[in-house]
């Protein structure tokens, strides 16, 4: 990592910055601390903001728990975000994302250029109507920013509700950020690896 790892434990002289800890360490519980928190415990009020906020996608939401995976796994291929990839693309699998499925999301190209090979290809793939608007929604939320009319409306046309809408849409925003400062710091040393692929998740999984 470009930056030394906070402590695992916070200073005893400091209440508030351990309440942070504390709360930080409730939400991973039973594991301990990641290396992403204690990347942001250089700056406990932010890695407390980050915590809940994150925590919140990740816990209070309605949106099927596999289709919101299954977005942060774009997000992760389209920022070459190799710990972002290796940690959630199991969760994807669990939430019942297929294996072709994730392959399909790691190896389509970009939609958010509006090249029409690209747009066929995802057309193509094995992925549901639902997988593919929210390909379309990562890419162009992910690349461009700006999301097309067409783009917002397939989300829409495909059934997702408004409240689903809007937690994919901060998933989608919030694990950008992720992947950013995870790529930028080089969190857990990952840059110079290799994403696993779903060949490897599947057999960690049996």
């Amino acid at each position: 990592m470009r930056l030394p790892y906070a402590p695992s434990s916070p200073p005893t002289a400091d209440p508030a910055t351990e309440d942070i800890y504390t709360r930080i360490a409730a939400r991973r519980h039973p594991r301990p601390l990641i290396p992403l928190d204690l990347s942001l415990l250089h700056s406990p009020p932010v890695a407390d903001g980050w915590n809940s906020f994150l925590g919140a996608i990740r816990t209070q939401t309605v949106i099927d728990q596999g289709l919101l995976e299954l977005a942060v796994c774009r997000v992760a291929v389209l920022t070459t975000a190799i710990y972002e990839w290796n940690a959630h693309a199991p969760l994807a699998l669990k939430g019942g994302i297929r294996p072709e499925e994730l392959q399909a999301v790691r190896t389509l190209s970009s939609l958010a250029d509006g090249a029409v090979e690209a747009s066929e290809a995802l057309e193509q793939s094995v992925l549901t109507a639902q997988q593919k608007a929210i390909v379309r929604y990562a890419d162009e939320m992910t690349r461009t920013v700006r999301v097309r009319d067409e783009t917002f409306a397939g989300l829409q046309q495909t059934g997702f509700s408004d409240r689903e809408i809007v937690e994919l849409t901060t998933g989608i925003a919030g694990y950008n950020c992720v992947s950013r400062v995870l790529v930028a710091l080089d969190v857990g040393e990952n840059n110079d690896k290799e994403m696993k692929s779903v060949e490897e998740l599947v057999a960690g999984l049996k």
